[in-house]
């Protein structure tokens, strides 16, 4: 179960952040973590109440946890290389570029690699020192 082709796709909202991969000859989800899991509730609901009021509740912090734990799902079934759609990825927008890079950095700190997040850091590197 270690092929490369498995992908590694997020879907992102205002309130939560969710990494999903799928099997790429079924297109079933094998592993998925989300920011609406039970531990990140405190935090959630902290931010929730803090005045002024934020209009994203995850941060770079929140991705890379997420990408811990779905990193850790990923070698508990065997899993040992992901890739991303880098065309939809490139089309977000620089802050969430710039904040899922730490979610790719966890999933391969728990021994998952990741093809094109390389491309991507390259990218929101350029966004960091243009916006600077």
């Amino acid at each position: 179960m270690s092929s490369t082709n498995h992908l590694l796709r997020l879907a992102l909202s205002c309130r939560k952040i969710t990494a999903h991969v799928t099997n790429p000859s079924t297109s079933s989800i094998v592993a998925m973590a989300s920011s609406s899991e039970q531990e990140f509730v405190a935090q959630y609901r902290a931010k929730l109440n803090r005045f002024p009021r934020s209009h994203s509740f995850w941060d770079a912090k929140i991705a890379s946890r997420v990408g811990e734990k779905l990193g850790f799902r990923l070698r508990e079934i065997g899993v040992t290389a992901v890739q991303i759609d880098l065309r939809e990825e490139l089309s977000r927008p620089a802050q969430h570029r710039i904040k899922l890079s730490s979610l790719f950095d966890s999933v391969r700190r728990a021994g998952v690699a990741v093809a094109g997040a390389e491309k991507l850091g390259v990218a929101a590197a350029r966004v960091r020192i243009t916006s600077d």
